[in-house]
């Protein structure tokens, strides 16, 4: 790791071309773990479009030279630095051919060429290929690659690199060889080997047009039986991307490999995928509902970057929301229709449409919670950055999350059809490319015939946006007028520093009358009569007011339908108009977010009443909303789990003009025990009700039933007295025939100790280590479960996690294993990590220091932790900031001292 106390900060407009190309590259590598060496034979020429340079220079890190060449001749006049070597006065055109070798046994960052489990593994995404070999290492240089891996048999029988395999066979002395060929241009960062002992599960598939292709999914072996919902996932995204976009797979083979250390989910290698074990291996015992879907998801992230991301890829990395924010636009719809059966052809319409939206308030949950606090604070970017001093810190909520709303509003201004023309023209244009976001916004434009020059500002400008909403009904006239306005309040110094004017927001709205259905919509000026009941507004103007028409009663508006723009809406809605909402909106989103509301509103008033002292109490109004949305069955179980959810402690404390965690915690906690006494039996009767009997189905029908039925013992487990809950969780525990019940049991368990210190919770947790001992991923869960316990003021969690970093399981250098219990602490323990003691602060520093000696990358995630330290009470803002202080003279890494110098700044 090189130490970069003085980091140079890289802008979008000093971008310039490459002063030369690669064309070909053939890459020969003799694997040692101790010593590998590469041999790199590159195809070399100036660039035309480029000014011209005397000397070329390769970006290079922790590599040890050996030779160069020139057309096949030894070239003396190379110059090695700490970032690079210099090639000077070379030739227009040129084969040059370096050799270096590096030391992947001792490589903990997991950038570049590594080993794991004592096999070897690759991750160049953003800059890791220049810590395996000098390159133009940046996404704009793409070159056809060859690759010849050379290793011990025994010890490395599995050779695995980009494309397709051309031979392989034996060498002296026991060793092997394997050659693969990408056929496709691509950047450096996609470049992938694997080699180790592992075995496959394969399927062979025909593509659309006929054509065999082999998958395969790479393991350990003793993890083999957990790859099947893997292969399933792979299957079904290559089947919806030809389907819905008319993508077919272009290699011959598409490979999977699962490795248990890696710093990301997943990396979307040409036709060689490395996965981190968490997205890929699941089977009942070991893998909750949760995780099956993650790894659908996740599976399909990766496999739908072959066409957006690798077959047009970025110009730079400024770029990255361009096959980021894409993919997960991508990836998020790929679920949606997952959850719906519409991969199964027979799906019935309301139910797809209801499956469709319970995963868009999934995912509406995730950004309001992490990528509108990452907008509000010192980390705060455009979905295209201006600038960065580390790239891996820009892998973030705002350039994959908000990056994927900017391309749905694509679809929600044009529809799905009209999504799909531009996307064929983005291909079309730029097929084996390396583009712009200014490049796919054009595609969408010229394809549907409009001019987005005013959407660009979504990418430039920093910030959630806020809609001001002010209504009137005119009885006499017929007419209701709606008034937006949009600002950003107040925002982050990046929002206020970007603002360029007002943006293009589709608005969509609909009008509901007091019998709680939807009103026919028509604005003024149109001569159709009105049919549709939503209507997506161009919202253009700073204020602009939309007036509609025929509108025979007062109506409840229902503003921003499915999320239809990542904004912030103001309207001053009342208790009783939120619960009607709650109770009649046509639209699950915003029934859905009524209840949000009404649930937000109290809490933070019994916020405001426990950092005072007062005494708290619940208005019964809620406590009769979320009796009506639980005994409601014509409302779906997993609609219903996410209506009943109260909203979490770090989105409630950013809500507050100053973070309160202790007071957010103490009134959610009220909260949380007066539901599960005032409704104790509806969640007794919904316990019995949604159990499902029989082996473990991963259906989406099946998860509902389970999440719902494992609220209700969550719930119960509040309860001052938890005999049944303690008795519920015990009986699933011990009876259940998957993880997602077992963990769900433990979970209530450890609740109802907080509440009674009863014995069982300890004993179901020696229990869950003593059977899952041998499976790592169901460890991580194990040490998070106690992470983000509620703990006590005789047994703080803090104690509990030093306690566990102890632990013969626990290793700080695998990033599964410290997410597991050091993230968990500090990021998903609100109550127990800001602790009026500091002891949380001092507890992160620590960590943070020590994750920097050893992975700068998980390092500054962990950093990120206290990047809102100016927006919580005064006593805990001084220890945030001394323990940025701390840190900040500490570190050496660019990735940490980015973070912590944008916080203290």
């Amino acid at each position: 790791m090189a130490d970069t106390a003085t980091p140079f900060v890289i802008r979008r407009a000093d971008y310039t071309p490459p002063a030369f190309l690669i064309d070909t590259v053939a890459l020969e590598f003799d694997l040692v773990p101790e010593r590998t060496t590469i041999r790199n034979t590159m195809r070399v020429r100036r660039n035309p479009d480029a000014a011209r340079a005397a000397h070329l220079e390769l970006m290079g890190e922790q590599l040890e030279f050996v030779s160069a060449a020139i057309d096949g001749a030894p070239y003396a006049a190379v110059r090695v630095h700490e970032h690079g070597l210099t090639v000077e006065n070379v030739p227009d055109s040129f084969e040059l051919t370096l050799t270096g070798a590096c030391s992947p046994a001792e490589n903990t960052t997991l950038s570049g060429l590594y080993v794991s489990s004592g096999n070897f593994f690759t991750q160049c995404e953003a800059e890791g290929f220049r810590r395996i070999t000098w390159f133009l290492d940046r996404p704009d240089v793409m070159a056809t690659y060859t690759v010849t891996l050379r290793a011990d048999k025994a010890d490395y029988p599995v050779l695995l690199s980009n494309g397709n395999l051309l031979e392989q066979g034996d060498l002296p002395d026991g060793r092997h060889f394997a050659r693969w060929e990408d056929p496709f241009r691509k950047p450096s960062y996609l470049f992938a080997l694997v080699a180790g002992k592992l075995v496959a599960l394969e399927e062979r598939v025909k593509s659309g047009s006929g054509k065999e292709k082999l998958l395969q999914v790479w393991v350990e072996p003793h993890d083999l039986d957990k790859t099947r919902h893997a292969m399933d996932s792979l299957i079904h995204s290559i089947r919806w991307d030809e389907r819905r976009f008319g993508l077919e797979l272009d290699l011959d083979r598409f490979m999977i490999v699962a490795v248990s250390d890696f710093n990301m989910g997943a990396m979307e290698n040409k036709g060689l995928n490395i996965f981190n074990t968490k997205y890929v291996l699941a089977n009942p015992e070991t893998a909750t509902d949760t995780d099956f879907a993650n790894i659908e998801a996740v599976v399909g992230h990766e496999y739908f970057h072959n066409w957006t991301g690798n077959r047009v890829t970025c110009r730079d990395w400024f770029q990255l929301s361009l096959k980021e924010g894409l993919t997960v636009f991508r990836d998020q719809e790929f679920s949606a229709d997952m959850a719906g059966g519409v991969h199964l052809g027979d799906h019935h319409a309301k139910t797809a449409e209801g499956a469709r939206a319970t995963k868009r308030i999934e995912d509406v949950r995730v950004l309001r919670q992490m990528q509108f606090a990452e907008d509000a604070g010192p980390m705060a970017h455009p979905v295209r950055p201006e600038s960065y001093v580390e790239i891996n810190n820009f892998y973030t909520m705002t350039v994959y999350e908000k990056g994927s709303e900017v391309v749905r509003m694509y679809q929600t201004l044009f529809g799905r059809d009209g999504f799909r023309r531009g996307m064929d023209l983005y291909f079309e244009r730029h097929d084996g490319h390396a583009v712009t976001c200014d490049d796919f916004r054009q595609a969408m434009a010229d394809a549907n015939g409009r001019d987005l020059a005013q959407f660009e500002r979504w990418y430039s400008q920093a910030g959630t946006p806020r809609v001001t909403v002010s209504t009137e009904y005119d009885a006499a006239q017929r007419r209701y007028r709606v008034t937006l306005r949009q600002g950003y309040g107040d925002s982050s110094a990046a929002a206020r520093e970007t603002q360029q004017g007002p943006l293009l927001i589709p608005f969509a709205i609909g009008l509901i009358g007091t019998d709680g259905r939807d009103l026919p919509l028509r604005l003024e000026g149109e001569k159709e009569p009105a049919t549709a009941t939503t209507r997506v507004l161009d919202f253009t103007e700073t204020e602009q007011t939309f007036t509609f028409v025929d509108v025979a009663e007062k109506p409840l508006p229902s503003l921003l339908r499915n999320f239809s723009a990542p904004v912030i809406v103001e309207y001053d809605y009342g208790g009783a108009e939120l619960a009607f909402l709650l109770a009649h909106d046509s639209d699950p989103f915003n029934r859905w977010e009524a209840g949000q509301r009404l649930a937000t509103r109290e809490l933070l008033t019994l916020a405001d009443q426990a950092a005072s002292g007062t005494p708290l109490q619940l208005d019964e109004a809620v406590v009769t909303a979320f009796a009506r949305v639980l005994s409601d069955e014509t409302l779906s179980p997993a609609f219903r789990e996410l209506a009943l959810m109260l909203p979490s402690e770090a989105y409630l404390a950013e809500q507050m003009d100053e973070s309160n965690p202790a007071a957010v915690h103490r009134a959610r906690q009220f909260v949380r025990r007066r539901l599960a006494s005032a409704l104790q039996r509806e969640w007794l009767a919904i316990y019995e009700r949604h159990q499902t009997p029989g082996a473990y189905q991963a259906t989406p029908e099946d998860a509902g039933h389970r999440g719902l039925k494992n609220l209700a013992l969550a719930y119960l487990a509040e309860l001052d007295d938890p005999r049944d809950a303690v008795r519920l969780a015990s009986e699933q525990y011990a009876s259940a025939n998957n993880m997602t019940d077992r963990s769900a049991a433990l979970s209530a368990l450890l609740a109802a100790a907080a509440n009674t210190g009863n014995g069982e919770a300890q004993h179901a947790l020696d229990d869950f280590y003593r059977r899952f001992e041998k499976e790592p991923l169901v460890i991580d869960k194990w040490f998070a479960l106690q992470a983000t316990q509620r703990g006590t003021p005789q047994r703080p969690v803090i104690d509990i996690v030093r306690r566990l970093m102890t632990h013969p399981a626990f290793n700080l250098k695998n990033p599964n294993r410290a997410r597991s219990l050091i993230f968990s602490f500090c990021a998903v323990n609100p109550a127990q990590f800001h602790a009026e003691d500091g002891s949380g602060y001092a507890f992160w520093a620590e960590q943070v220091i020590a994750l920097d000696a050893l992975n700068p990358q998980v390092a500054a995630r962990l950093a990120r932790s206290l990047e809102l330290w100016r927006r919580f009470t005064p006593a805990l803002r001084e220890q945030m900031r001394g323990a940025l202080e701390k840190v900040a003279a500490h570190v050496k890494s660019r990735d940490v001292r980015e973070i912590v110098e944008k916080a203290l700044a």
